[in-house]
Parts: C-alpha cells; structure tokens; sequence
C-alpha cells in the first residue's frame, strides 16, 4: 500500500492548494437580521464565495439533523442513524412523505463516509464537511457536517450535527453550525429557537464585496490547471486526510467557476461504499480520503486529474493541463494573484481574477443572442468566438461553448429578455467602459 505522507495538511508544499484549504476567498453575502446574525460573529472568519444557484429570499435550510453511531443488532459494527430532526414535517401528501422518506434515508451514510468501523474515544478533533445529494431533475440538496465527540465524560462515539439546504454557501453554514454546537453544549432545547429564527429568516441576496484575509500563495500555476480542468467538465479527484479540507476544497473550486455552475457529479467526500465513482466516464468533481488512494489508484480511470492535497501535488494529469487557457489571460490571473499577496486591504475578491477571465472570453455573449418577436432569443455561437480578436481566445472559447456549463448559462439568457443584474453584469459594464476609455485616450493622442 502507498505511504501515507507523513506532514500534516496545514504544511502543504504546493501554496496555492493551501489557498483552497485554509484561505479560501471569502464573500459577504449580506447581513443576517436577527437572531440568526449570531451566526456570523466572527469578521476573521468570513464565509467564501457562494454557489450561484440559489436566489435571495429562500430559506436558510430544510432541516437540522444529529445523526449518532448506533450499534447493529448483528456483529460489532455501528450504523449511523438520525436521533434528531428539526422540523419534524407532519400532514404531508403520500408523494411528500415518500420524497422525505428517501432523502432522510440517504444522508445517514453521508455523515459517516469513512465506515462503520468506530471504537469510543476520549479525544477526537471536531471535522466541518459537507455531501451533495442531486435529484433526478438535476436540482440539488446540500449537506453541511459537523462532526465531534460529544461534551460528556469517558469514551464516546462522534456524533454529526448536519444541516440540509438548498443552498451552497460552506463557509456560512460552518459559523451556523458553531452556534448549533454552542447551544447544544447547553441544552437541545436551547437549539429550537435559534434554529427556528434562522428558518424564517429569508436568506440575503448575494454582495457585491468580498472580504480576503493573509492570502499568501507561493505559486497560482497549480489552481490554474485545477481551474483549467473544471472550466471543460473533465474528471477530478482531490484526495486529503480530513473531511473538511475535502469539502472546502471542492467548494472552492467550484466557486472560481462563477458565474457558470458545475452540473456534472458533485460528491464533497465520497464515502466508502461509492468509491466507484472515480470510474465514471462522465465528467465528475469528487473528494476522496487519503486512506483510500490505493483503491483509487487501481481503479480503472479514464483520463483524471488526481490532487493530492497533503503533498501540493498532482498524482495524474491529462498533461495538457497548462495548455488549455490562453497564456496571455493565464499571465493576467497570475499577475492579479502576485498583487494580492502583498495587499492588506480587505475588499478585493480572491477570486476576481478568474471572474475577470470570463468577462474578457465570453463577457460580449448578450451581444449575440438574438430575439424574435415573442422575445425568444438565439444564440449565434459562430459570430460570438469569431468576435474574439485573440486567437488565443478564440480557441479556447470555441471549445467552452460545447461544454454544458456555458450550454446551462446560454439557455437561461436566451430565455430573459436582459441580462441579468448581478456581480458578472456588473464586471461586464466596467470592463466595457474600461474599453472605451482606453479608445477614447488612444483617439486624443492621435
């Protein structure tokens, strides 16, 4: 079997990794009224960029769940069940029922994706990490973790608090479920109105600031290729000791693909029982604990980017990884990336510099939809990336319209009349007026 690399996680060689680890681009996605403000306390500890795919105004959550280690009636082995649930959904319609049923049946395995084989114990360090279940209509659930030994004397088995929702904010839900674990040191009854403030509480529409905290990366050439990676929907696996170095990993990395969102499988931390995933053909995102590179290594994977988190390194590669951005906005993405190293203030966006890559690749694409009468529009893809002077640029865009990332996003503006408000839109107006400056300066020196 493969040594297990020997340094710890927070000692990664590669510096742009630790980036993903432990100082992930934060977002404030607004303030959170009321009780549920106690949720974010922290200002060091800001939340990192939201997915976008949830709207302003749903609630925070579904449900909170405690799901304990509960010993089989055959054998030794423990199987986790769910002890706790808030709310508890009563006069429910058949098809409502069976669709809960299903989904609370399915997130016990989640919590515990590391097997069934636990012994109690006396010290165990607390783990935050989440699980994504899709439904068959492509829409999906999150599942944000906790997982500690709970606060009584002797040897005991971990327990995990987890939170359901539909939307994907880790960094948010991480603070949440800080002030779960507070008040249930205390009493479960203390939870009840916490939680139940937070689940009328609409959640705010995302901010238009970021907040970035001791960014320090030694090198951006490797988050460049997991970047290059994600932007064409190719197979990749990050491995890791810890479950919340997985999920905030993979969050990440998901994020710097704003505004576009990752459709294709989507697994945090893969348990045990799905370590076939990494042989699916189909494009997938997946976190997989080091203790089972082996398994991962014998497998037999079509063509993978294999990140090995505890190392800073790359296990495989397609190999053309460093070929697949145009060079001249690679340079630009390294070269914001440098500024930010040096830079104390706190409203830059870490992630601002892959936002800006697309706005100068397929920032123009409102310009090429065309709309009939009813208001229906087409987009003309030929014109769109033969627009593009670069043709760097040009090739590079002619292979991201075939994925679906840009198929999804293409398919909801054809569908608004006007592009739609957002941080996007508005990079995409300062870069055209940008532009036009810049024409109107050349113009006046002529």
């Amino acid at each position: 079997m493969p040594r297990r690399p020997r340094k710890m996680e927070g000692q990664v060689v590669g510096g742009i990794l630790r980036l993903f680890r432990k100082r992930l681009p934060r977002l404030r996605a607004g303030s959170v009224q009321d009780n549920p403000g106690e949720a974010a306390k922290e200002p060091e500890r800001a939340q990192e960029p939201c997915l976008p795919n949830f709207i302003g105004g749903q609630h925070f959550f579904e449900y909170l769940l405690v799901v304990s280690l509960k010993k089989k009636r055959s054998g030794e082995d423990y199987e986790p069940t769910i002890t706790y649930q808030f709310p508890k959904r009563e006069n429910l319609l058949r098809g409502q029922q069976e669709e809960e049923e299903r989904l609370l049946s399915a997130i016990p395995l989640f919590c515990f994706p590391d097997g069934n084989e636990w012994t109690a114990l006396t010290e165990y360090s607390r783990e935050t990490f989440s699980f994504v279940l899709t439904n068959v209509d492509g829409s999906r659930k999150i599942g944000y973790c906790r997982r500690l030994l709970p606060s009584s004397p002797g040897p005991r088995l971990p327990k995990v608090y987890c939170i359901i929702s539909c939307i994907g904010c880790f960094g948010l839900f991480s603070k949440i479920l800080d002030e779960v674990e507070k008040r249930h040191q205390i009493s479960m009854a203390v939870i009840y109105p916490f939680m139940q403030g937070l689940r009328e509480a609409a959640f705010p529409a995302p901010g238009k600031t970021v907040t970035l905290k001791s960014f320090i990366p030694d090198s951006g050439t490797e988050i460049l290729q997991i970047f290059a990676s994600a932007v064409l929907e190719r197979r990749i696996i990050f491995l890791a000791e810890g479950l919340s170095t997985l999920s905030q990993c993979i969050h990440a990395a998901a994020a710097l693909l704003y505004p576009f969102s990752w459709a294709h499988t989507y697994i945090p931390v893969v348990p045990e029982s799905l370590l076939a995933t990494v042989c699916c053909p189909t494009p997938f995102m997946v976190g997989v604990q080091m203790r089972f590179l082996q398994e991962v290594m014998e497998s037999p994977m079509e063509e993978v980017l294999l990140v090995n988190l505890c190392e800073g390194t790359f296990l495989m590669s397609v190999g053309d990884e460093k070929d697949i951005l145009p060079p001249k906005l690679q340079d630009d993405i390294l070269d914001s990336l440098g500024q930010l190293k040096t830079s104390e203030q706190t409203n830059e966006n870490v992630s601002g510099p892959f936002v800006q890559f697309f706005v100068k690749t397929v920032g123009h694409y409102a310009s090429y939809i065309k709309r009939e009468a009813n208001g229906q529009g087409h987009f003309q893809e030929r014109a769109f990336y033969k627009a593009l002077t670069s043709k760097a640029n040009r090739r590079f865009v002619k292979k991201f319209v075939k994925t679906q990332l840009f198929s999804l996003f293409i398919q909801e503006a054809e569908k608004s009349k006007n592009p739609p408000a957002g941080y996007f839109q508005q990079k995409i107006l300062e870069y055209e007026e940008q532009k036009k400056q810049k024409k109107s300066r050349e113009k006046s020196v002529k």
